[in-house]
C-alpha cells in the first residue's frame, strides 16, 4: 500500500463530517518505519483547529447527535463496525504501514477495532440510573448524563485498538468527540472518522485533528469547552496533561507504562505458559504499555524456563511489516536509539539470546532483535524502567512472599500474570498484586474488550473497555422530587 491508494487526503484535518486544510497550511512528513523513509504528508494542524473541532463538536451536542437516543446512537456504532469489518484489508495495510506492526499484528487490531463499536454500539441503551430509597415524601433517582465535549489524545502503538476503546465509549454515552492522533501514525484514525461519516454519524460528533502533542494535544487538554480527557501514553506527557486539565477541572483518564510481570511457579504448566510469556513481550516489537517485560521464576523451573525461551528466541525474527514475521521495526529512530540505550545499560548481565533481523530488511528501517536478559536483579534499571521495546528479563525467586515483593517492587501496577495449579495461591496473588488487571494461567485474556482495563501508580488511573468505560464517560446526577 502506498498513500495513493487511500480514499482521504491524509494531509487534511477532519472537523463538522468535512475534510478541511489546517489553519496554517502547514504539514508533517510521514514516515515508513520499515524503511525510515518518508512517503507522505500529513495535516499539522494547530490550536486553533482544535478551537474549531470543539466549536463543532458543542454545535453537534446543541444538534442532531444531542437529540439521539441511546438506542440510535448504538445501531450507528454498530454500523461503524460493520464499515470497518467491510474495508479490514485496507485498514490493516495502513496500520502496518503507519506503525510498522506485521501485518497480522495489524489485521488482529482491525477485528478488535470493529468488536468495540459492536460492544458499545450495543451496550449504548444499558447503562441504567438506580432508584435510592429516601425519607418519606421523597422519591430519589440518578441519572448518567454525557460530559459534553470529549478529547482523546492517543498514542501511535495501537491506534485503532485505542481509538475503539476510547471514542467508541464515549459516542456510545452521547459525548461528542474530538480526537488527536499521534503525529507519527495518524492514517487510520483519519480513516476510521470518514467511516462513522459514512456510516450516518451526525456532523460534529467525530473531529479528528492531527498535529503536535505540544501545540494540537496541549491546546485540547487545556480547552475550556472540554469535559474530560482521555489520554494513553508515555508517563512524562501524562503528568503534563493532568497539570493542563487541573486548569479547568477536568475528570481525566490516564493509560500509561508498564512493567507487568509474570510470575511461574514450580508447579506451573511451563509449555503451556511458554507462548504467553514470550509473545507478551515482543508483541508489536515490545512497544505496548501491558507489555510482559518482566518474567519472575521460582528456583525449581528456572533453567527450564530460561532455556526453552532462549530457544524460541533464537529463533525469533524482526522484518517490515509487510514481510509479516514475528516483530516488525520500531516506530522512530529516537524510539530505536532509547531501546539501544537500554541495551547498553545491560552489557553486564546474562544475554541469554538474541532472536534475528530477516536478511531481506531494508537498511533504513528502525529494527531492533528481540533481546532476552537472565538472572537479573530486580533492582537494576532493565527491571525497573519501561523500555519499550522486544526485551524481557528473567529474574529469579524462591517463594512466595519474594515473588510479591518483586512484582510489586516498581512503580507502574498495569497488567500481571501468575502461573500455578494451586488455586489457593491464585487465589492470594490475585489479591495481593498491585496491578489494574491480574491474568491466572493467562496473559492478556485474548485482549478482553469487555474487560476493565487501567492501572495504579505511574500506570495511571481510570479505567476503559467493557461498562466501566461508559461509567468513566459520564457524568452521575442525582434527583430527589419531595411529593408528600
Amino acid at each position: 500500500m502506498t498513500l495513493k491508494d487511500l480514499w482521504f487526503d491524509p494531509s487534511l484535518c477532519f472537523i463538522g463530517n468535512m475534510w478541511v486544510s489546517p489553519d496554517n497550511g502547514q504539514a508533517l512528513a510521514l514516515q515508513d518505519p520499515s524503511t525510515g523513509q518518508d512517503i507522505g504528508e500529513i495535516a499539522c494542524g494547530t490550536s486553533a483547529d482544535i478551537d474549531r473541532a470543539v466549536a463543532a463538536a458543542e454545535a453537534a451536542l446543541s444538534g442532531e447527535w444531542g437529540r439521539m437516543t441511546a438506542p440510535e446512537r448504538g445501531r450507528i456504532l454498530a454500523r461503524i463496525g460493520q464499515l470497518v469489518q467491510d474495508h479490514a484489508d485496507a485498514l490493516a495495510r495502513m496500520e502496518a504501514l503507519d506503525v510498522g506492526k506485521p501485518l497480522k499484528q495489524a489485521k488482529a487490531d482491525v477485528a478488535a477495532l470493529a468488536r468495540y463499536m459492536e460492544f458499545y454500539g450495543g451496550a449504548a441503551d444499558k447503562i441504567h440510573g438506580t432508584t435510592i430509597p429516601y425519607l418519606d415524601g421523597y422519591t430519589v433517582y440518578t441519572l448518567r448524563e454525557p460530559h459534553g465535549v470529549t478529547g482523546h489524545i492517543i498514542p501511535w502503538n495501537y491506534p485503532m485498538q485505542i481509538i475503539g476503546r476510547s471514542v467508541g465509549a464515549a459516542l456510545a454515552m452521547g459525548n461528542a468527540a474530538v480526537l488527536k492522533p499521534a503525529e507519527e501514525a495518524c492514517l487510520t484514525a483519519l480513516a476510521f472518522a470518514d467511516l462513522a461519516r459514512q456510516a450516518g454519524l451526525p456532523d460534529g460528533a467525530l473531529n479528528v485533528v492531527p498535529g503536535l502533542g505540544k501545540e494540537a494535544g496541549a491546546a485540547l487538554a487545556s480547552h475550556p469547552g472540554v469535559g474530560h480527557i482521555s489520554f494513553t501514553g508515555s508517563v512524562g506527557v501524562g503528568k503534563l496533561i493532568q497539570t493542563a486539565t487541573a486548569q479547568n477541572v477536568l475528570p481525566v483518564t490516564l493509560e500509561l507504562g508498564g512493567k507487568s510481570p509474570q510470575l511461574v511457579f514450580d508447579d506451573a504448566d511451563v509449555d503451556a505458559a511458554l507462548p504467553f510469556l514470550i509473545n507478551a513481550g515482543i508483541q508489536n516489537a515490545g512497544q505496548t504499555c501491558s507489555a510482559s517485560s518482566r518474567i519472575l521464576v521460582q528456583r525449581g523451573v528456572y533453567d527450564q524456563v530460561r532455556d526453552k525461551m532462549a530457544t524460541r528466541y533464537n529463533d525469533l525474527q524482526a522484518g517490515s511489516a509487510m514481510s509479516d514475521l514475528d516483530l516488525g521495526p520500531l516506530i522512530s529512530a529516537r524510539q530505536k536509539d532509547i531501546v539501544e540505550g537500554f541495551l547498553g545499560q545491560g552489557a553486564s548481565l546474562e544475554r541469554v539470546a538474541t532472536g534475528q533481523i530477516a536478511p531481506d530488511t531494508p537498511n533504513g528501517g528502525h529494527y531492533i532483535a528481540p533481546t532476552l536478559f537472565a538472572g537479573v536483579s530486580p533492582n537494576h534499571t532493565l527491571a525497573q524502567d519501561e523500555i519499550f521495546g522486544p526485551v524481557q528479563v528473567i529474574i529469579p525467586f524462591e517463594d512466595e512472599a519474594q515473588a510479591i515483593e518483586i512484582a510489586n517492587g516498581t512503580k507502574f501496577g498495569l497488567v500481571a500474570s501468575v502461573w500455578s495449579r494451586d488455586g489457593a495461591r491464585q487465589m492470594r496473588l490475585a489479591k495481593k498484586l498491585r496491578s489494574g488487571q491480574v491474568f491466572l494461567n493467562n496473559y492478556g485474556a485474548g485482549g478482553g474488550v469487555e474487560l476493565p482495563f487501567g492501572g495504579t501508580g505511574l500506570s495511571g488511573h481510570g479505567r476503559e473497555k467493557g461498562f466501566e468505560a461508559l461509567y468513566g464517560f459520564s457524568m452521575l446526577k442525582t434527583v430527589a422530587a419531595f411529593h408528600g
